[in-house]
């Protein structure tokens, strides 16, 4: 019997020719679920007929999860056939930590039909049905899936000849796999929500149900994650911004935010803490128009690459069109006049509001909006200067993320997209030169195939939430296009005139969307320094109405964000009250404080802190105000 021979990360071994994956598991690796031959992922079921370089694939592994939710999706969709006949299907994927399957039925699905379909699932995970992988030609898949118009799309769309199906039990699907090696290895899942989903992400197109689920290898990871759910519901920026008075959004301006005055006094806050470390880093602030012409966005290259995202309107029968982002305005005032090399790196910065066109159903409060200020700034430079640029840039996410705000992140490296512009070898150089910066201050980081701009590659950085969630937020993205389109010039130090390399920046990103993960990072409860209210004085009686006034004046004076309660309600009602708005520190006043001239200070999460003189607790306030540091 011929013999073939199988690489594995750690030895080599034998095997009859014809041996299936699953059957070499058995002894190497009894807790995979896949495996990678020669590069590629492929079920347990694949026979080996060559010799080849093997990598077994567990499900805690994040190819073996995605397997996992990916078959979850499969048993859904089984369910789904099974409870309402008639169903049509469209697709069923993995996201991240979970999976969903669009359908279309007459009929909206209800909470009482996501607890059938969850029974349902548990007893096709009971019977252990098989997941078994053909390979077919598309005439034969039409005859098969030709009763559903989206499953007839999508094997007409394929550029394949043939086309890979699955079946378990009795239930069919179009999948390229690879999946678990039978329903039995699912054991933990839950069905979250439905919501709307068009096919194919085309408004022209229908509506279909989108159902949502969460799956994880055991018990306990799910039993983390929903409960991570729950918090996160509770600590739902729409709801806080509400609650806490901070920010609408209405009817008449879908995906158009309306801060209230606290949540301008967030805003200014955060506007001017990135003020004060801009300008301590060499940063100079300019301010463009937020409608400009059609020209300036065909030279930029926006209008070839980003055009359905924005908005346009006509001035004097020309046509012109409102910012999607700040860079093609900074070209302009750097071209305002003659730079030398002795001026870099120069370093522009911008709170710029642009507008985005972006679909309602991806609208969500303040985290995905049609309009937002971005924390801009492009730094003009010398290609000598480039890696010092990106550490400082890197220096400045760190202080900001970590040390300000205490977030961790991590760091991705997006390379060249489909939809880009510009030759391989000014890719390369940027890529190069990113990946260089990077691998210099020992940093680590992934690959985000085709992620970049459209005009050059860019280092993403993506902050961690106290619930584990991550957000992008911060990116720089290195141009060597843009000069050349605008024909930016610098005299350099031979007299001659040479072209600047570009750097493309933010740190916080959207200021809303930043305000929105603050919200829900903090559940409401801001550090002090960026609390909209720092205190509340809170009066006993009537009568100390007059002296809570007084003390509310001499704070404002000190420049503490105070506010009093001067209700007639009792005080143990007034705290509580005060904590539901994570208000930092409450001053109550009645008798003894009034004789006393002392104050009796509570803190929202210390409780009560004892008395103070208004002079010691003025002085802590602006300590802590001043550090970042107080709660």
């Amino acid at each position: 019997m011929s013999m073939v021979e199988l690489v594995l990360p750690e030895e080599k071994v034998q095997f009859p020719r014809g041996t299936t994956l699953g059957q070499v598991a058995e002894t190497l690796a009894p807790a995979a679920v896949a495996a990678r031959v020669n590069g590629r992922l492929v079920d347990l079921t694949y026979p080996l007929v060559e010799d080849a370089e093997v990598e077994f694939i567990t499900d805690g592994s994040p190819e073996g999860l995605e397997i996992l939710r990916h078959s979850t999706a499969h048993v859904m969709a089984q369910a789904v056939k099974r409870l309402f006949p008639g169903t049509r299907f469209g697709i069923g994927p993995a996201i991240e930590n979970g999976f969903y399957y669009d359908f279309d039925l007459p009929e909206p699905f209800s909470s009482d039909d996501l607890t059938r379909i969850e029974e349902e699932m548990k007893k096709i995970i009971e019977a252990d049905l098989p997941f078994k992988r053909q390979e077919l030609g598309k005439e034969e898949a039409l005859e098969i899936f030709g009763g559903d118009v989206y499953k007839k799309e999508l094997i007409e769309d394929l550029p394949d000849e043939s086309v890979s199906i699955y079946s378990q039990g009795e239930f069919v699907d179009l999948c390229r796999g690879p999946h678990l090696p039978s329903t039995g290895y699912i054991k933990a899942f839950k069905l979250v929500n439905v919501a709307g989903a068009y096919w194919r992400g085309d408004s022209s197109r229908p509506m279909l149900q989108r159902i949502y689920g969460v799956a994880f290898p055991t018990q306990e990871e799910l039993a983390d994650h929903l409960h991570m759910l729950e918090e996160a519901a509770k600590r739902d920026h729409r709801r806080l911004g509400k609650e806490l008075d901070l920010f609408s959004i209405h009817e008449e301006g879908p995906g158009f935010p309306f801060f209230h005055p606290k949540g301008m006094v967030l805003r200014n806050l955060l506007e001017d803490f990135w003020r004060e470390v801009h300008i301590k880093r060499g940063y100079k602030e300019i301010k463009t128009p937020i409608i400009l012409s059609e020209q300036l966005w065909r030279q930029s290259g926006h209008w070839d690459h980003y055009k359905d995202n924005m908005y346009f309107t006509t001035i004097d029968d020309a046509t012109y069109a409102i910012k999607p982002m700040n860079c093609p305005g900074a070209m302009l005032v750097y071209k305002e006049r003659l730079h030398s090399y002795r001026e870099f790196p120069l370093r522009l910065a911008e709170m710029g509001l642009v507008h985005r066109h972006e679909l309602s159903g991806v609208l969500h409060g303040l985290m995905r909006v049609r309009c937002f200020t971005q924390d801009d700034a492009h730094i003009f430079m010398l290609p000598s200067q480039i890696k010092d640029e990106i550490s400082g840039i890197i220096d400045l996410v760190d202080y900001v993320y970590r040390q300000v705000f205490g977030f961790e992140y991590r760091v991705e490296l997006s390379t060249r997209p489909e939809n880009s512009m510009g030759s391989d070898e000014v890719w390369e150089r940027a890529t190069t030169a990113l990946k260089e910066a990077l691998e210099e201050r020992g940093m680590e980081y992934t690959i985000n195939e085709g992620d970049g701009a459209f005009y050059g590659p860019k280092i993403d950085f993506h902050l961690r939430d106290c619930l584990g969630r991550t957000w992008q937020c911060g990116t720089i993205q290195l141009d060597f296009l843009m000069p050349e389109r605008f024909d930016l010039v610098y005299v350099g130090e031979d007299g001659e005139r040479h072209r600047p390399v570009m750097i493309h920046r933010v740190v916080l990103g959207s200021i809303e969307r930043f305000i929105g993960i603050l919200i829900e990072h903090y559940a409401g409860a801001f550090p002090l320094w960026l609390a909209p209210v720092q205190v509340r004085v809170l009066t006993v009686g009537e009568r100390h109405v007059e002296h809570a006034s007084a003390l509310e004046q001499k704070m404002s004076e000190a420049g503490i964000r105070v506010e009093t309660d001067l209700r007639s309600e009792k005080v143990g009602y007034k705290i509580r009250e005060a904590q539901v708005h994570q208000i930092p520190y409450m001053v109550v006043v009645g008798d003894k404080e009034v004789e006393s001239g002392t104050l009796s200070i509570r803190h929202r999460r210390q409780g009560d802190l004892g008395a103070m003189s208004l002079e010691e607790f003025i002085e802590r306030v602006e300590n802590e105000t001043r550090s970042k540091q107080g709660d």
